[in-house]
């Protein structure tokens, strides 16, 4: 039996909570059905001296504060609401807790945003992690040791794991089940709670706003000429010239303020630019492609894919709100007919 502690405060996200919470219960018991030793011995813990933020779901759950276990098998880091700097310092006891932990032998996973804890603890120095992809740009600029994938679903780096952003956290869930309970209940897992085991992609759910928290403001400028200006042919010795930069320095400053290359920043502009002209039922992928600023329609695909995870034809088949009926799944007429 695996001794599974999963972190609750004022702060956290309660779906995280409840999602993993509701997968690991079921999950032992599957095992109490079959007549099986339970897999997991799940506690909620926390601060506080009983638990005011969740009903505890009897027989599988208890509560226990902190300061009375001692190593838990597995830690579990929800996500949480609130601005970043003054919810890690509001949670400072509870990160070290969770860093100490970690140190005696205890695993950690995080779901979301419940990286920051991680990483303000020191477990994701030199370690690759994930996250919302939202909070690409401040992970990336808070902890430069950190090797962010922004577009990994999870990661499972030497008894530490994180997930992406939201529900998709509930992938990593079912991944811990599969990893500690075996191939067999993981599948059941996924069945039962209808979730891809090969999901590894949220590259296509990310949205691309520009890094523009910085104070350089002279690459803040070179910023707006891009976005104003990337359906244009673009080089980067336009760019710095415009900039009255070299351009090697500019290449420097610009990588430093937004932990891009001015090529990748381009190229993350004009694929976002693509995204929502396709979003909007964009028909002709030449044409799609030339606003874009691209003239090669294999270019084009190849950088769309790298960035989205998603041929710009299956973009558009997935979010257009134009596509034609027999191409897309109309769920209320389905389900009228089904009644």
């Amino acid at each position: 039996m695996k001794d599974v502690a999963i972190l609750i405060h004022e702060d956290a996200v309660l779906s995280t909570v409840s999602g993993a919470m509701d997968m690991l219960i079921h999950t032992n018991r599957f095992f109490h059905e079959k007549g099986k030793p339970l897999p997991f011995k799940i506690m909620l813990v926390g601060q506080e001296p009983e638990n005011r933020f969740l009903r505890n779901p009897e027989p599988y759950v208890s509560y226990c504060p902190i300061d009375k276990l001692e190593k838990p098998g597995l830690i579990i880091v929800p996500a949480f609401y609130g601005d970043r700097t003054l919810s890690l310092e509001k949670h400072k006891n509870l990160i070290e807790w969770v860093s100490s932990k970690n140190k005696t032998g205890s695993e950690v996973a995080s779901l979301c945003s419940g990286s920051y804890f991680l990483a303000e603890g020191g477990l994701l120095a030199g370690r690759s992690c994930t996250s919302h992809w939202f909070d690409r740009d401040d992970i990336v600029s808070r902890y430069p040791d950190v090797n962010f994938l922004s577009d990994m679903v999870i990661t499972d780096d030497r008894g530490i794991y994180t997930s992406g952003g939201a529900f998709s956290s509930l992938n990593l869930v079912l991944y811990l089940i599969d990893k500690f309970c075996g191939r067999d209940v993981g599948v059941w897992a996924s069945k039962m709670f209808s979730l891809d085991m090969d999901r590894t992609s949220q590259s296509h759910f990310s949205v691309f706003m520009g890094q523009h928290s910085h104070s350089d403001e002279d690459i803040l400028k070179a910023q707006q000429y891009i976005e104003q200006n990337h359906h244009q042919q673009l080089n980067i010795d336009d760019i710095a010239g415009h900039s009255n930069m070299s351009k090697r320095n500019f290449i420097r400053r610009f990588k430093k303020a937004t932990q891009n290359t001015p090529f990748e920043y381009l190229q993350r502009v004009k694929i976002e630019a693509a995204k929502k002209a396709l979003e909007k039922g964009a028909q002709n992928i030449n044409i799609l492609m030339y606003d874009a600023g691209y003239n090669d329609i294999k270019t084009f695909r190849e950088v769309f894919k790298k960035i989205t995870g998603l041929t710009p034809q299956d973009y558009r088949r997935k979010y257009s709100r134009d596509m034609p009926m027999q191409e897309r799944v109309d769920v209320y007429s389905t389900i009228n007919m089904v009644n």
